[in-house]
């Protein structure tokens, strides 16, 4: 009886060896099956929409109310950027965005613009005004502007961060950082006697 039972349990073990394997390799085919289905709608999805980076761009910028004192600066940076959605069925939805000079690793103001929507194919023109009040500085920094204010200019970084989801059709994701950095974009002191250069942004989401 015991040779009998000890026999049987050999048995039994050895069919649940041999499941195993069997059972590793149907959950193998079946995730890549899966993630090969994944591949196939991202592609289809793609080849149908054809979707394209939004572009931005500093069309406009300038400085009133420079000061410093003390090594703290007081100034208004008036800026008109261009927002382009190329896409011809993808909408995009600005929840949250965040403008921002930055010159020389410091940042100088930051400000934040309501949440907008912008349809297919649209530009959209945002302008923002960026105040800084007695914002503490570096002294490198505080003379570097200082010595930009007796040449009239100062060569600044834009920077734009926001969070932005997309829609086609009924589908709608999640959200997305957008990081938009605009360098170098010349802010002149005066009014400007020239006619403004527009600055490309380098964008990534």
């Amino acid at each position: 009886m015991e040779s009998t039972k000890r026999d049987r349990d050999r048995d039994r073990d050895r069919q649940l060896t041999m499941r195993r394997p069997r059972i590793l390799h149907y959950v193998a085919i079946t995730a890549v099956s899966l993630l090969a289905l994944a591949g196939l709608l991202v592609l289809v999805f793609w080849l149908v929409v054809r979707p394209s980076l939004l572009r931005c761009s500093v069309d406009k910028a300038h400085l009133q109310g420079f000061n410093i004192t003390n090594n703290a600066l007081s100034a208004t940076f008036n800026l008109t950027l261009d927002l382009h959605n190329p896409n011809r069925k993808v909408v995009a939805h600005y929840d949250r965005v965040e403008v921002a000079v930055w010159y020389d690793g410091q940042m100088l103001a930051l400000n934040e613009v309501a949440p907008f929507y912008q349809p297919r194919r649209d530009v959209r023109m945002l302008k923002v005004d960026l105040l800084a009040r007695s914002m503490p500085l570096l002294s490198s920094v505080a003379t570097s502007l200082k010595q930009d204010r007796s040449a009239g200019e100062a060569a600044v970084e834009v920077r734009m961060r926001a969070m932005v989801r997309f829609k086609v059709g009924l589908l709608k994701t999640d959200h997305y950082t957008l990081r938009a950095y605009c360098s170098p974009v010349l802010v002149r002191f005066s009014s400007p006697a020239t006619q403004f250069q527009k600055v490309y942004c380098d964008v990534y989401i």
